[in-house]
């Protein structure tokens, strides 16, 4: 997480930004994420008279405007009760630039980007595991209680999940710069509905599968090892329950790869759908092969081309 600039007194309104996420990354189910450069939410907060949360704009006609149930409103009001502030008056209005229910850690990317502006108005008492519970909190109302997409949002990089309660994350040594390759294709596919169709056991030979895939991924990573990186983006137990849900995307996968890409997999609990590459000029013909792809299903479908956010939220003063 990056903090804004020193100030001599406490901003009085202050804007933040928290890009978007690929969670459960590859293998990494509910424990690896990674921030992503490009799209993100933004949310400004101001104090304002009275006791109150004012969600002046929820950033999306289909998001509620009831503080109570807005990921970013929820996320705030957990950062004033933590800092003993709950008698200050807020005043919020969120930029979505992520899409909903698309895998790109939108509601995350809400509820972190508030709590970040809020916790720079009350002059950042926090510490980095107390300010992700504030955001879990949210999450957990909207989408569900995992902090693959929170964790990244927040402090960048590739994050691992040790534990959910209490918060308990760490970075992933990063030693590669490898380029995604995303597609959205526009079908709608809820974090619980995604969720639902996940086996509840799993016999030991594909639990010792996705074991070795996510020890692959993390050294491939620390090692800057792009064809192990590719070779570990095997998913045993997500991706084989999900993939029904999302027609064209073994074609889109297999077209991305073609491209020159190394491997891929769905970003969070889909639909979008991202693919590795060794640099932008093969990203950007792998996303065009992916959207081909998913356009032959009958499919609108947008993509990006983006790499790893180091910096994960920042802020600055309005």
């Amino acid at each position: 997480m990056q903090k804004g600039s020193a100030h001599t007194s406490r901003p009085q309104a202050v804007e933040a930004f928290s890009p978007g996420s690929i969670g459960n990354l590859g293998p990494g189910l509910d424990v690896l994420g990674c921030a992503v450069t490009g799209a993100g939410d933004r949310v400004h907060a101001r104090w304002t008279d009275g006791h109150a949360i004012v969600l002046e704009d929820a950033g999306h006609p289909d998001l509620p405007t009831d503080p109570a149930k807005h990921a970013c409103a929820i996320a705030a009001n957990a950062v004033l009760r933590a800092c003993n502030a709950t008698e200050r008056g807020l005043c919020l209005r969120v930029t979505k630039g992520l899409p909903l229910s698309a895998g790109q850690g939108g509601s995350a990317a809400s509820a972190v980007a508030a709590a970040v502006a809020v916790h720079a108005l009350l002059g950042e008492p926090l510490t980095p595991m107390t300010l992700l519970a504030c955001c879990l909190e949210a999450e957990s109302a909207v989408a569900g209680r995992h902090l693959d997409n929170l964790a990244p949002s927040l402090l960048g990089g590739v994050v691992t999940v040790l534990s959910t309660d209490p918060p308990d994350v760490a970075r992933v040594p990063v030693h590669t710069a490898p380029w995604f390759a995303m597609a959205y294709p526009h079908i709608t596919v809820r974090t619980a509905d995604a969720r639902a169709v996940l086996p509840q056991f799993l016999p030991r030979a594909t639990a010792i599968a996705q074991l070795a895939s996510v020890s692959a991924l993390v050294t491939a990573l620390a090692s800057g090892d792009l064809a192990l990186l590719g070779r570990s983006l095997v998913d045993h137990i997500a991706e084989p329950a999900r993939a029904p849900r999302v027609p064209g995307f073994a074609d889109a996968l297999a077209a991305a790869r073609d491209s020159g890409a190394v491997g891929g997999s769905f970003s969070g609990s889909g639909p979008t759908t991202f693919a590795v590459c060794a640099d932008e000029a093969t990203a950007t013909r792998a996303a065009n092969a992916m959207q081909q792809a998913y356009r032959a299903t009958g499919a609108t479908c947008d993509t990006r081309v983006v790499t790893i956010d180091m910096q994960g939220a920042r802020w600055t003063a309005i």
